[in-house]
This record gives C-alpha cells, sequence and structure tokens, in this order.
C-alpha cells in the first residue's frame, strides 16, 4: 500500500469515496505518478497536473489543476475562485462527479503537460 492509499483511508465514509474514485481516475493512466506533497495527493508525469484538496469542514474534496488557467475550460467545470493560475472543482458526492466531463479535462491537462513546457513565472 503506498502513501496515497494510507492518506485516503485515513478519511471517512463519503470523502473517502470521491477521493478514491478520482484516485482511481488519475491512475488509469499508466503514465501518471502519484505523491503526497504538502500533505495533499498530487498527481504528475512531467510537471505537476493536479491534486486533491479534501475539505474538513465540507466533508467534500476538491479536485485542483495547477495549470489551470492554461487550459480551455470549455466544459465550464473550473473556478479560479480568486486564484491566478490554479482552477478546480470541488465535489460533495460521488453522484455528483460528471465522469465523462471530468475526464475531458484531465486528457487535456495531461495533453498539456506533455506539449506545452512549464515555464515557471516566479521572479527571482
Amino acid at each position: 500500500m503506498n502513501e496515497v492509499d494510507l492518506f485516503i483511508l485515513e478519511k471517512d465514509g463519503n470523502q473517502q469515496a470521491i477521493l478514491q474514485f478520482l484516485n482511481d481516475l488519475m491512475m488509469s493512466n499508466p503514465e501518471i505518478i502519484q505523491k503526497i506533497r504538502y500533505k495533499v495527493p498530487f498527481y504528475y508525469r512531467k510537471s505537476w497536473i493536479c491534486y486533491l484538496n479534501p475539505n474538513k469542514k465540507t466533508g467534500g474534496v476538491e479536485m485542483v489543476f495547477l495549470r489551470g488557467n492554461e487550459l480551455s475550460n470549455e466544459q465550464g467545470l473550473l473556478e479560479a475562485k480568486g486564484r491566478k493560475q490554479v482552477r478546480g472543482v470541488t465535489f460533495s458526492k460521488i453522484t455528483d462527479i460528471p465522469v465523462d466531463t471530468l475526464v475531458e479535462v484531465i486528457q487535456e491537462a495531461i495533453w498539456l503537460d506533455d506539449t506545452v513546457a512549464y515555464a515557471s513565472k516566479r521572479r527571482i
């Protein structure tokens, strides 16, 4: 059992189910690597693609795409919530997850990671 599986098992009921579903969805792509960073599950290939952020207060889980500002968001699924770069979508119940739509966003994020090199915008 890896560190992400242990992280998911520590959560309760509904949140655990959402985390497990989203983790399985990400790991269905054999080239994705998962790691715990900043106390949450991150998924990457060449660079970070997304992370899962459980909310203790609401019991929901936000799936956050690190290069969300570069994604088309044609589906209207991702929200900025005042953030400049990352975009996310929050799920409160597993039945709320629009699987086909979410898979499109994930595939676009993976395509972006594969084809457009990430250029850090930080100033030194």
